[in-house]
């Protein structure tokens, strides 16, 4: 073990941590926010119609209401590492490639917007029926329900989910390395695994940890003052 911290070792760390840190931490936030943008983009309208659906706002046939469901929780139990060679065609298909950066996006997308369809369904869910009632006696149409009424009263809830699903995505793009993705992963992967140089993998592991950290303040933050519900101050 020890020589796993010898001087030599060390230097070569540094070495490492010079030339290739600052380019694996870009890709790692790069891919993060990009795959979290797609997958918010795809997985919010579906928990919107989840719940829309659901409470009867949208006339959505049950049919297609329990497709979609199945649907979404096929997509969320497959193992992230299995569905990233699964779509393999359509990574090709639509970046030409199935290594690099770039590339590991797709399959981030398809694993994370299932999961936050989900999450945002649980927001949604959340929001006091009484509102949505009122909204609808004061002859609001569907459409103005769930832009003006649902989502606006879910800010806070949806913020905090986003954070969770934001921060999932962040460890599945350190698998995505596994497949050549680039980062914090590939990283971790090339030099801890194959190269055994373990102490350039922990010091992929502390900056992995570190945009957690970061990426779950400022969602805490964020949350906290956009939620305008009355707390209790009783003490």
């Amino acid at each position: 073990m020890l020589e796993f911290f010898s001087s030599e070792e060390v230097q070569k760390t540094i070495e490492i941590f010079v030339n290739e840190f600052p380019m694996a931490i870009w890709e790692t936030v790069y891919v993060t926010v990009i795959s979290t943008f797609f997958a918010v983009l795809i997985g919010l309208p579906l928990g919107v119609i989840l719940v829309a659906g659901d409470k009867k706002i949208l006339k959505i046939p049950s049919g297609f209401l329990h497709v979609l469901n199945v649907i979404i929780n096929l997509l969320r139990s497959i193992p992230f590492l299995i569905l990233m060679i699964m779509v393999f065609p359509l990574t090709r298909l639509i970046v030409g490639t199935v290594v690099g950066t770039v590339a590991s996006i797709v399959p981030l997308v398809i694993a994370a917007f299932p999961f936050i369809a989900r999450l945002v369904e649980t927001s949604l869910r959340e929001l006091d029926p009484n509102i949505i009632e009122m909204a609808q006696s004061m002859g609001a149409k569907p459409i103005q329900i769930i832009i003006k009424v649902m989502i606006p009263e879910s800010i806070p809830s949806l913020l905090s989910n986003l954070t969770t699903a934001m921060t999932t995505i962040l460890g599945y793009s350190a698998m995505s390395g596994i497949i050549g993705g680039g980062g914090l992963g590939k990283i971790a992967i090339n030099y801890g695994y194959y190269r055994y140089r373990y102490l350039v993998m922990l010091l992929a592991v502390i900056f992995l940890i570190l945009l957690v950290q970061i990426i779950q303040t400022v969602g805490t933050h964020l949350s906290t003052r956009l939620d305008r519900r009355p707390r209790d101050r009783t003490s």
